[in-house]
């Protein structure tokens, strides 16, 4: 589609520089880029660059009193503001076009108006409407100001003019002025697409020009900074050797002008230029390919179009690629709810993602709605938990596997629970004694355990239905009490269940697991050897398997007691293993039961009733939408015209570039 653009003939025409010749600036102009520039304007009033898409642009820009200005009024032809300090208070989007109209027509556009004016009263109109942008003092503002030229003989350009560059503020100024004004240039200045104008005064040293050190902060080897050096009849002396060395790195060349003087027209002051460097003794030294202003008009004229060239099948390809995202971002939002039947359709909609996101991540361990979230792959996390109640449970609260007062609180309970009766007898109560301390140890880590999942449940019940909900916020109000409720709900079930258990485990003593009696046999099998080494009182301590090292010094005046108080020990230590495994499957599978019947059934039905209920409001705030979504339903609304009428432009200007190819 470039092809049509790249051919256009904008290659400069020789012209002479003698003062009895003196060409229009239009010469440089051809017919067949007007059009494309029309185009590129149109997209300039749409704004499309809020949309992230950058336009070919030509940003002057240049030190305060660098004659920037009389470089734009030797251009366009006109007369503007002048004054001391800063002139240009806001950017002002120059766009010239060359028409054979018999009066020039001059109109400013600024905050949605559109001024007519003309060139005795341009100046004062300008300032004006700057006053009302930046206000009546020397402040400056980033809302640009268009003014549109449209004048026979002028070149069909359109340039952006900056605020000079000043570092100290005079009365009036902010102290920050500089800053603001860097700010703006900045902003300008750095997109690939921008020609960078450079203005630069021939009495200054240009590398001390801050608008160079702008310049070259964004375009380092200068492939788009084209300087224009001013007052040249001023300070002639080593200009050549300045523009020839290039010491400042100008990739687009220099071009040397003189401005027009005090009264002098624009006609006569082409004419003195001619003559400045055609007989000047230092500047006609100069190549005649760079000085003058209707060789920077040419210049322009062809820089622009060659960018325009390079980048105008990128700026139809973004235009579609962010056309097609805005669709989509679009038909994302929740619609309008128009009745209440749709409300209805919408919130079972909503429920049923979330329980579906539910049975992914709760019950069937799916990841792929939160691939990099660690917190919501909850099978894994609710493991874990369980992992860690487990090891919780196996530890030892009371100490008694240390060593240290090994088989006491046996021997202590076989003491106390002697009757009249045959020996060697194992009495029940002691046995059921040891195990209700046992259970009172641990009694508080499965409700603690509990609280724990389902705390973190709660979490997750809540992300996922604000995730589904996120558009409709009066829904999330709701869902969010029902979530809270339920889980609430369903905590205190869980406690009531293991506090159940617990106290079951504290009754009675029972198992028809065969591993009970493998455990006990596989203990009681060191008792004979234990008690005999006890006796001997040669050993102060003793290995026995399970319980690792154990003091035994103290058991010495325990020998009656010391081989019923063993197999007790090894009685409750077998059925202890047996009372963990049983405390952590049931709960475990608790848990599991309670997690299925809460995403398959009490979810729905907890928030539907929410819904419904007094405080919920109905189904019918649901036709409320939401202001942050309204917000953003009414931007990309907007967003999606500029693009479309922006798309139309660029088709309607590729239509006829493919015409002029043919």
């Amino acid at each position: 589609m470039g092809a049509g653009i790249s051919n256009l003939d904008v290659t400069p025409k020789p012209e002479s520089c003698e003062p009895n010749n003196v060409a229009p600036l239009v010469s440089s102009y051809n017919e067949r880029i007007r059009p494309v520039l029309d185009a590129v304007e149109n997209l300039r009033r749409l704004n499309i660059t809020k949309e992230g898409i950058q336009l070919p642009t030509i940003v002057v820009v240049g030190d305060q009193s660098s004659g920037k200005s009389s470089v734009l009024e030797s251009l366009a032809g006109i007369s503007l503001p002048r004054g001391q300090g800063i002139c240009t208070r806001v950017p002002l989007v120059m766009r010239l076009q060359h028409h054979s109209l018999p009066k020039p027509e001059l109109v400013l556009e600024f905050n949605g108006k559109t001024v007519s004016t003309d060139e005795a009263h341009v100046s004062d109109a300008i300032r004006d409407a700057t006053e009302e942008l930046a206000g009546d003092g020397k402040g400056i503002s980033n809302t640009p100001l268009t003014l549109v030229v449209k004048k026979n003989g002028v070149p069909d350009l359109t340039m952006v003019d900056l605020p000079g560059i000043t570092r100290v503020p005079v009365h009036g100024q902010p102290e920050d002025i500089y800053d603001q004004i860097k700010g703006i240039i900045m902003e300008y200045i750095s997109p690939e697409e921008s020609i960078i104008l450079n203005v630069l005064s021939a009495t200054v040293d240009f590398s001390t020009c801050e608008s160079i050190r702008m310049s070259q902060g964004v375009d380092k080897t200068g492939e788009r900074t084209l300087a224009v050096v001013t007052k040249a009849d001023k300070a002639p002396e080593g200009l050549h050797e300045k523009v020839t060395a290039d010491d400042v790195n100008i990739g687009l060349g220099y071009v040397c002008v003189r401005n027009r003087i005090g009264d002098e027209s624009y006609e006569e002051a082409r004419a003195e230029e001619a003559k400045l460097f055609g007989t000047h003794t230092l500047l006609s030294k100069i190549d005649k390919s760079i000085v003058g202003v209707p060789v920077l008009a040419r210049k322009l004229v062809q820089l622009q179009a060659a960018s325009i060239s390079k980048i105008l099948p990128e700026i139809v390809k973004k235009i579609n690629e962010r056309l097609s995202s805005q669709l989509s971002e679009l038909d994302k939002l929740p619609k309008n709810l128009a009745s209440v039947a749709d409300a209805m359709s919408a919130f079972m909609h909503i429920i049923g993602l979330a329980k579906e996101s539910l049975r992914k991540i709760l019950l069937r361990g799916e990841l792929d709605e939160y691939p990099d979230d660690k917190h919501m792959h909850c099978t894994a996390r609710l493991v874990d938990m369980l992992d860690q109640y487990s090891n919780d449970l196996h530890k030892d609260p009371k100490g008694d596997a240390d060593g240290e007062n090994f088989l006491l609180e046996e021997i202590k309970l076989l003491e106390e629970a002697k009757w009249i009766g045959l020996p060697n007898f194992m009495p029940r109560t002691v046995f059921l004694t040891l195990l209700q301390n046992k259970v009172k140890a641990i009694s508080s880590m499965p409700i603690e355990f509990t609280d724990k999942v389902w705390d973190y449940l709660e979490e997750v019940v809540a992300a996922v239905l604000m995730r589904h909900s996120e558009h409709y916020y009066q829904l999330q109000t709701c869902t969010r009490r029902a979530g809270q409720s339920l889980v609430a709900k369903m905590k205190e079930n869980s406690t009531k269940y293991v506090m159940e258990v617990v106290e079951m485990e504290k009754l009675t003593d029972y198992t028809c697991s065969p591993e009970y009696v493998c455990e006990y046999n596989k203990l009681m099998i060191n008792r004979n050897q234990f008690v005999k080494e006890v006796n001997s009182g040669k050993y102060s301590q003793v290995n026995l398997e399970g319980f690792g090292r154990v003091k035994v010094l103290h058991l010495s005046q325990y020998r009656t007691l010391l081989p019923q108080a063993f197999d007790l020990k090894m009685r409750v230590t077998a059925y202890w293993k047996i009372v963990l495994r049983r405390l952590i499957d049931s709960t475990a599978l608790h848990l599991q039961f309670s997690i299925f019947n809460l995403v398959n059934k009490d979810l729905g039905d907890g928030i539907v009733k929410d819904m419904m209920s007094p405080y919920g409001g109905g189904i019918e705030r649901l036709l409320e939408e939401t202001p942050s979504v309204a917000a953003k339903r009414d931007k990309l609304k907007r967003s999606i015209k500029v693009l479309r009428e922006s798309k139309e432009v660029m088709a309607n200007i590729m239509d006829k570039i493919s015409r002029n190819g043919d």
